[in-house]
């Protein structure tokens, strides 16, 4: 072969090597959602005048997301086994990756507030709290303020009003048209600001507002201090299980009475569970970590189906975890009460 041939050929490879590795360089708008880990909760909660003296353990429950941020990632997801790929926008909605990252930080931090609250109430005391304004968790595109409001602003004032919880906000635009405006003072990174925004219909069925998904900002002071370290986990959906392992540190008696306990479920302040994402991807990690006893949220309202999935993928895996739906703190309180000691 001439040195001009293989000067081409060799052009050519090194041709064909440089595209193929720009196309699986290229991001895709992918996540791969795997089921996670189950990790102990003693280890990550200590709450003040608390014990650890437990048989068992209570465990949070995680799933797995990876960003497809190149093809290989993908392909990987083509084979890998108990993976989804999802479309970026039915993960995050209309979020940047970095507003979703920090949202999903607020989420844990929310959840965590939550789980002291409910947590040391069921145990009978007192936790106050202090609302302090309205938390922006996204803003829609149709909104007016797009682009001047973002998300983790904290609305505090509107038309001179002082607007300590969402439902302050909801409340007073309930009776607002579309095309007026309103004065609003927020915060954003911590600094006062002050604009007006016309109001427009944000919905289907003609709802009038700002345009945006608030949530609740508050302090709380609670008698005993809580420390949770979660590390890089994000999201509200340990809730449940953080409540249960306050109490269990708080209560005198054991409420794992020796079994492996996991779970998971959002939080409210008043106890109250509520469904998550990913739950089939929880069961399997359940499995993997050989728990018990599975505390899930259970279908309260018409579109809600965590206890209908998980039961379902656990009977198709052939697992023998005690699956138990529950609506409340409370009521996995009083479950854990009547077990028997294992």
């Amino acid at each position: 072969m001439s040195s001009t041939k293989k000067t081409k050929k060799y052009i050519w490879s090194a041709g064909i090597a440089v595209v193929l590795l720009v196309v699986l360089m290229i991001p895709m708008p992918y996540y791969l959602y795997q089921p996670g880990d189950v990790e102990p909760l003693s280890p990550v909660i200590t709450v003040e005048n608390g014990h650890k003296s437990e048989q068992g353990n209570f465990y949070l429950t995680t799933v797995s997301t990876i960003k497809t941020s190149h093809l290989y990632y993908l392909i990987y997801g083509w084979f890998a086994p108990n993976t989804q790929i999802r479309k970026e926008q039915s993960v995050s909605g209309n979020l940047s990756e970095d507003e979703y990252d920090f949202l999903l930080r607020h989420m844990m931090t929310s959840s965590q507030q939550n789980a002291v609250i409910a947590g040391l109430r069921a145990a009978g005391e007192v936790v106050p709290v202090q609302n302090k304004g309205v938390f922006v968790t996204n803003v829609l595109p149709v909104s007016k303020a797009k682009g001047k409001i973002s998300v983790g602003d904290i609305i505090t004032e509107i038309d001179g009003k002082k607007m300590q919880k969402s439902a302050d906000v909801i409340a007073y635009l309930s009776a607002k048209k579309a095309g007026e405006t309103v004065n609003m003072v927020y915060l954003h990174e911590g600094k006062r600001q002050e604009q007006s925004f016309e109001l427009t219909v944000i919905n289907d069925q003609g709802k009038v507002g700002l345009g945006i998904q608030p949530e609740d900002e508050f302090d709380i002071h609670p008698p005993r201090q809580v420390k949770i370290n979660t590390r890089d986990i994000g999201g509200p959906s340990a809730g449940l299980m953080f409540s249960l392992e306050i109490l269990n540190q708080v209560l005198p008696e054991d409420l794992t009475k020796g079994y492996q306990i996991a779970g998971t479920g959002t939080i409210d302040q008043e106890g109250n569970v509520g469904q998550i994402g990913g739950i089939r991807d929880k069961i399997v990690a359940a499995h993997e970590g050989k728990v018990d006893i599975f505390f899930c949220p259970a279908d309260v309202q018409p579109g809600d189906t965590n206890a209908k999935d998980i039961e379902d993928e656990a009977k198709k895996r052939n697992y023998s975890i005690r699956i138990v739906p529950v609506r409340s703190v409370q009521e996995a309180l009083h479950y854990l009460k009547q077990l028997q000691p294992k």
